[in-house]
């Protein structure tokens, strides 16, 4: 065994042992009862695993997924890890704001890599509740419910937990100046026009539906969007089949795409009888969005989308 192998394998066995054993002061602040937590120096935290005490001031913050990284972001809070990181490109909304911040894996978060962060609080949603059991033994751990939610309620959850109403307050603010502006720039020329999101992969068509985060901000700016995507759904999203194409068309005809293989599919749809049918394609009316940004959830992402809105609804001929 390499001198790397056996460092590797001493770290994994003071992880399993730390976790198994639960003897930290973050186990028994997830167990104590609602008076005890309400004494402590902590604030009293309803979950979708129950009730968390978390501090009152976190400084050391780990974050699950892109929507809860950026509305930490926004609220002036760089964690210290956080998952999904590694599937960020080049020119992204998050370009040089997640520099330093440590890789979590994808789906799975690292264990290991979170002990050695020694977070005061973990923030994350119900796809992790697997984990809970094991996180909550590393530190508070507070898993937002997207049941019957919207990515605004993931923001005042982050919001909640770190303590950041005053800075929530303004990044509110801010979105609803730009907003406005963009209003302002698009006027009436939009009025009687719909407005389509389409996301693709590999023989995947797919939208977002009402109150989605990109329905919404669209919604925000006075644009509206097909009959057909303008739909409450579960997970908000819609799915069409290539025999469904015309439920995609739009007079603007927005299109994400993530991998050079998404790439490759949507060049196969231009050349199908269907596609040259859409009214936008017709028209010319198709661009390109970032399938990240588009779907991130975030206030920084919805910085982002405006910038697109104006640069294809306003500044482009």
């Amino acid at each position: 065994m390499t001198i790397r192998s056996w460092i590797r394998c001493l770290v994994l066995m003071l992880v399993i042992f730390a976790l198994i054993t639960g003897c930290s002061r973050h186990t028994v602040q997830n167990t104590v009862s609602a008076t005890n937590l309400a004494s402590a120096n902590c604030r009293i935290i309803q979950h979708t695993m129950g009730t968390t005490c978390v501090p009152s001031n976190p400084q050391r913050v780990v974050t699950f997924s892109l929507p809860t990284l950026g509305n930490a972001l926004t609220l002036g809070v760089k964690p210290l890890g956080s998952t999904y990181i590694d599937m960020l490109g080049e020119n992204t909304y998050l370009e040089g704001k997640v520099d330093g911040i440590q890789s979590l894996g994808i789906s799975a978060p690292n264990l290991e890599k979170i002990l050695l962060l020694k977070p005061d609080i973990i923030i994350g949603w119900d796809a992790e509740s697997q984990f809970y059991p094991l996180l909550s033994k590393i530190a508070p751990t507070v898993l937002f419910n997207w049941q019957n939610k919207t990515w605004r309620d993931l923001f005042d959850f982050v919001t909640l937990v770190l303590g950041k109403q005053e800075a929530a307050e303004q990044a509110w603010k801010y979105y609803y100046q730009r907003v406005e502006k963009l209003k302002a720039a698009l006027g009436n020329r939009y009025q009687n026009q719909e407005i389509s999101l389409v996301f693709l992969a590999p023989g995947v068509i797919f939208s977002e539906g009402k109150n989605s985060f990109p329905d919404s901000i669209l919604k925000d700016a006075g644009l509206q969007r097909p009959k057909s995507q303008d739909v409450i759904v579960p997970f908000t999203q819609i799915y069409f089949s290539l025999e469904e194409l015309e439920k995609v068309d739009g007079d603007i005809l927005f299109v994400g795409t993530l991998t050079d293989d998404d790439q490759k599919f949507i060049e196969e749809l231009k050349q199908k009888p269907l596609w040259k049918k859409l009214r936008a394609v017709q028209q010319n009316h198709v661009y390109s969005m970032d399938y990240l940004t588009w779907r991130a959830g975030n206030l920084l992402a919805a910085d982002a989308v405006i910038d697109d809105l104006f640069k294809y609804l306003v500044n482009t001929p």
